[in-house]
């Protein structure tokens, strides 16, 4: 993922906690005794997963004037080449709260990779991904998210 600028703002903070359930206050109300405690509201742990939306490549993006597959005009699984990856693992370092009003940048690195063997899957390749989300005025790194895909060597049988 690769995103130069991804602004913080208190609405899409306030959008976020709302579709995922959580009315905390640091997430929802800036004059609460919580939020003002950071100097404002701070975005809930996942929220940088958002950011995709400011990656113009981003595969899960719609793009104008291109189908979508997940326009629910045809069931997606037919509009979509599957490679057989899954995703494995997600996990979210926060260096420090993520407030309202910063603009931070996405910087994607590279992880370990390793193999394990399956009885169903036969050899299952691991592959770690590491995007961290930077502060544009200070260049302190605020979060951090490391996924693990895993890719097996041959389709499970039932």
């Amino acid at each position: 993922m690769t995103i130069e600028r991804f602004p913080v703002e208190e609405s899409h903070i306030l959008m976020f906690a709302r579709a995922i359930g959580d009315e905390n206050p640091v997430y929802t109300d800036p004059g609460s005794p919580e939020a003002a405690e950071f100097g404002g509201v701070i975005a809930p742990p996942t929220f940088t997963m958002a950011g995709m939306q400011f990656d113009p490549d981003a595969f899960l993006r719609p793009k104008l004037g291109e189908p979508w597959f997940g326009s629910a005009s045809e069931p997606s699984g037919a509009t979509i080449e599957s490679t057989g990856r899954l995703h494995a693992e997600q996990h979210f370092e926060y260096h420090r709260p993520l407030v309202a009003g910063e603009i931070l940048r996405a910087e994607e690195r590279q992880g370990e990779s390793w193999a394990k063997e399956s009885k169903r899957g036969g050899t299952l390749q691991f592959e770690e991904m590491f995007v961290d989300y930077v502060s544009v005025d200070t260049g302190d790194i605020v979060v951090t998210a490391r996924m693990v895909s895993v890719l097996p060597s041959q389709a499970v049988q039932g």
